[in-house]
């Protein structure tokens, strides 16, 4: 019988082959490791680990890989992650990034460790940083970078195009920005293509070729940058103080990235979750977070259950009403949502403010008397059809369509009050209007039950 040699080379596990060069503290061997994974899979291994082996992974990878995976992060948990290291090691990272990540992070951080890194900088870099820091997180100067790309009015095509050839870096240090040019006193006066730069004779001055910069001011919210970007093909959009000045640049993808953060975040407000909440955090931090908001959220639901303690005895003589109860405040809850969704949307937008609350409940009010009407009229028939009781059907229909235009008066309108009293509208919008909708639900198809008992028994 013909032997047959069946023996195979052992599979190769990388997480235990990660662990055994963290254990053996192969720097070589994690660089080698982690290097050619895209950075959320490094990212993902990364926080596989313990929060001690994960400062032994970032102090032995190179400092360029160890930016990119804490870059890569939420801000929350990269700021945690350089808040473990030592400060020396947090600077050499730190300098691997551009100003506007390096202000995001030490933003995020503590008062002390993020003192204790700046006080290790560079004196101008740690300069810029606490400039950055200063602005709000949504306007331009809180999501420029400070590094631009500059040249005199006095420079001539050809001497800029040395200066690049000598340093291969530029553009991609700068993001692709084009050279903005700037006058004796430092405030940009134009702007060139690198087209230009190339088709143009050498000798010829950058004033001939450039064409006045759209600049924006360090104020600018998020919503106007939105809006320039959507108008204009820009990939970066020059900063300015109010003299004129020229701070920074904000980019299309800073834009972008800040926009999809603030939609995130904003959704998970509404889920009750909040901040960059996950699950590599320590245990207790996530379960007191929740808890905040699920424990004044069983008061909310007492309050609504009491309402149909209080209708015990409709309840017992009609139970067909208990099958339609969660249907009402379900279908209302939905409604009201969609309001929430519309308002937080203008709101960020800045087409609505706290001042237009009347002007917004009117057309949402319009809006819910249509819906509520066809939704009471088809859950009405759905009802009488079911139990074989018209005036069940027109109880359930009726709570339901006074229900709906209720939910959808208190999301659109709650946000903007919420604002005005300076609270975070995501936040409290969704367990608010849940609440009022289950309450008022109930209390609508269980007062017009008693009402018209006779007919319903």
């Amino acid at each position: 019988m013909t032997d047959y040699n069946t023996s195979r080379e052992p599979e190769f596990d990388f997480a235990d082959a990660l662990q055994e060069a963290t254990d053996a503290r192969d720097h070589e061997r994690l660089n080698a490791l982690l290097e050619p994974l895209s950075l959320s899979d490094a990212l993902r291994e990364l926080l596989q680990f313990s929060a001690a082996e994960r400062e032994v992974i970032l102090t032995l990878v190179s400092a360029e890989l160890a930016a990119s995976l804490i870059s890569e992060a939420p801000h929350e948990l990269g700021a945690e992650l350089m808040e473990a290291l030592p400060a020396l090691r947090a600077v050499e990272i730190m300098d691997e990034m551009d100003s506007d990540v390096q202000a995001d992070l030490i933003g995020d951080m503590e008062d002390k460790e993020a003192e204790a890194i700046l006080a290790q900088m560079d004196v101008e870099d740690a300069a810029d940083v606490r400039r950055l820091v200063e602005y709000d997180e949504d306007t331009a100067g809180g999501l420029m970078m400070s590094e631009v790309f500059t040249f005199s009015d006095k420079q001539t095509v050809g001497a800029v195009l040395r200066e690049m050839a000598a340093d291969d870096n530029d553009v991609d240090r700068y993001r692709g920005q084009h050279p903005y040019i700037l006058d004796e006193d430092g405030k940009p006066i134009g702007v060139v293509s690198l087209r230009g730069l190339l088709s143009t004779k050498r000798g010829a001055l950058l004033t001939s070729i450039m064409v006045e910069p759209l600049t924006v001011g360090v104020h600018t919210s998020l919503s106007d940058l939105e809006d320039i970007f959507d108008k204009y093909p820009f990939l970066g959009v020059p900063v300015v103080e109010e003299g004129g000045d020229l701070v920074g640049v904000v980019s299309r993808a800073s834009v972008a990235a800040a926009l999809l953060e603030r939609a995130e975040s904003e959704n998970l407000k509404l889920q009750g979750v909040v901040g960059d909440e996950l699950r590599s955090m320590p245990v207790w931090l996530r379960s007191r977070r929740r808890l905040a908001w699920l424990s004044a959220n069983i008061v909310l639901n007492i309050i609504a259950a009491s309402v149909i303690s209080a209708y015990e005895e409709t309840l017992m003589a009609v139970i067909a009403i208990a099958i339609f109860l969660p249907m009402v405040s379900d279908m209302s809850g939905c409604s009201g949502n969609q309001a929430v969704g519309v308002t937080m949307r203008e709101m960020s937008l800045g087409l609505v403010r706290p001042v237009d609350a009347m002007k917004v409940w009117m057309k949402e009010v319009s809006v819910g008397l249509i819906n509520g009407v066809a939704l009471g009229i088809l859950i009405g028939i759905v009802a009488w059809v079911w139990k074989g009781s018209p005036a069940l059907g027109l109880v359930i229909g009726l709570a339901l369509a006074l229900n709906t235009m209720l939910a959808v008066s208190i999301g659109g309108v709650v946000p903007l009050l919420l604002k005005r009293l300076g609270q975070d509208p995501a936040a409290a919008s969704g367990p608010l209007l849940t609440t009022v909708t289950d309450m008022a639900g109930f209390f609508f198809v269980l007062s017009l039950a008693s009402l018209m008992m006779p007919w319903l028994v």
